[in-house]
């Protein structure tokens, strides 16, 4: 079988299916929430995201069939004077796991990274996601830290 990674085109049809179901298979995941895409969510996002300069995503395909998604966004970091990418989603189709879709996604978002000149990439995982985190890990993530004494960084979010 055939692997092939292609750039979204939030114009092509056949890719903004994928990406939506993609990102539903992901959402109903005990790691994405357990409850699928809203209505809402269905019905806006295509849109919401070609209205963004910053967003990068890349499709997996295995014989034409979109069986991965990475979906990513530019960000800013103070300290390099340079622009970041943040890997938001990451999905491969329960079916397909183990066999390297991730890693091949993760490539491509650090090439489009590259071709941005951003200094970093960074994630967020669950921490009971071992999988995930080992796979990050092999992929040579970190945790971030200043310094010894300053600890790791750890991620927060307050709803509005």
């Amino acid at each position: 079988m055939s692997l092939r990674i292609s750039t979204v085109d939030l114009f092509d049809d056949a890719h903004t299916t994928a990406l939506i179901a993609l990102l539903d298979h992901y959402a109903h995941d005990p790691m994405g929430g357990a409850t699928g895409l809203s209505p809402f969510a269905r019905s806006h996002l295509i849109e919401a995201l070609r209205s963004r300069q910053d967003y990068v995503g890349h499709i997996a395909w295995q014989d034409n069939e979109p069986v991965g998604l990475i979906n990513c966004f530019e960000g800013f970091s103070t300290f390099a004077a340079k622009p970041l990418l943040n890997v938001h989603d990451i999905v491969v189709m329960q079916a397909h796991r183990g066999r390297g879709i991730g890693r091949a996604l993760l490539a491509a978002a650090e090439a489009s990274g590259r071709e941005r000149s951003c200094c970093k990439l960074t994630l967020e995982v669950l921490d009971r996601n071992v999988v995930a985190l080992a796979a990050y890990r092999a992929f040579g993530f970190a945790p971030y830290a200043l310094g010894a004494t300053a600890g790791q960084a750890i991620f927060l979010q307050k709803l509005i």
